[in-house]
């Protein structure tokens, strides 16, 4: 049993963020990599609006494909769903897994899909009760964990009511998104005590962005303070929506290279999650942003 538990968000949250689209069969020989890396849990893609999402389009055969891998059978399988339209197209392409996403900042989710925190959940009400019908697992994000790029700095009380809601629309775990990059340990350790006073450690996430350079040390504070689950986009795909040129999620490599460093087990070959790293950029048509990626590659 694996002591951290990592979730690979690059083949979704990763992809949609570059500007090159890949294929459909690039993405899924991508999830074929990172399974064979160790990699247990992949998101594997979102069912939302190409006309929206263009880097997303195809997920029904991206899934579809990835059934017929028998390798990848037990391998946990992701993919957002927006909107009851999106699930019912998940659950046709055989997804056994689904993600709903909110937000602690009014702003952010007006500017992210038109509608208020409490809309925006209200929503997930007709997924939820589907869900529950169906036997499908469903994650929960939060976006804004600490900073909006509207309203700047967002509390803690404002991010608990969100985290509540979503557990209580069902889902089994909930991940707390440094979505642009802005917190440093002492801001993540204030939210995360709020949060811990209600939720146990081992249901909730971490998904921090790199963007200034802070992802390591906050993850860091996490594992400190009980979370043991951390997600990560292999050689750190996905730049930041809200600053230009910016590195957006953190590497997994570099996850991978602190959690071993500190003799916590991941299950996952860090030679071999270099590698698909370096072969995704290869795709991607640019140079591996990961530290850990450009220090090991080759060694």
């Amino acid at each position: 049993m694996n002591d951290v538990n990592i979730v690979e968000v690059g083949a979704r949250d990763g992809l949609q963020n570059e500007t090159k689209i890949l294929t459909v069969e690039q993405r899924v020989e991508l999830i074929q990599r990172l399974a064979a890396s160790g990699l247990q849990h992949i998101e594997a893609g979102s069912f939302v609006s190409p006309k929206w999402v263009p880097q997303m389009a195809g997920s029904d055969e991206v899934m579809q494909a990835l059934h017929m891998d028998r390798k990848l059978k037990n391998l946990h399988l992701p993919v957002l769903t927006p909107n009851v339209q999106g699930y019912d197209r998940a659950i046709t392409a055989g997804a056994k897994e689904i993600a709903i996403f909110g937000a602690a900042s009014e702003t952010f989710s007006h500017k992210n899909i038109n509608c208020s925190i409490a809309e925006s959940l209200q929503r997930f009400e007709m997924i939820s009760d589907q869900a529950k019908v169906d036997g499908v697992a469903m994650r929960g994000y939060v976006s804004c964990l600490v900073h909006c790029p509207y309203e700047g700095v967002i509390k803690a009380q404002q991010v608990v009511p969100v985290v509540r809601q979503l557990f209580e629309l069902g889902c089994y775990e909930v991940s707390l998104g440094d979505t642009i990059g802005r917190g440093t340990p002492k801001s993540i350790r204030l939210v995360l005590e709020a949060l811990l006073s209600e939720f146990p450690a081992e249901k909730l996430a971490l998904h921090c962005h790199d963007t200034y350079g802070m992802a390591i040390a906050n993850i860091m504070t996490g594992l400190d303070m009980g979370i043991r689950t951390i997600d990560a986009s292999v050689g750190g795909a996905g730049g930041c929506p809200y600053a230009k040129g910016a590195s957006g999620n953190v590497a997994t490599e570099e996850v991978v290279y602190l959690l071993e460093n500190e003799g916590l087990n991941t299950g996952v070959n860090l030679t071999s999650l270099v590698e698909t790293g370096h072969w995704l950029y290869q795709q991607l048509g640019k140079p591996v942003t990961s530290r850990v990626n450009q220090a090991l590659y080759g060694h």
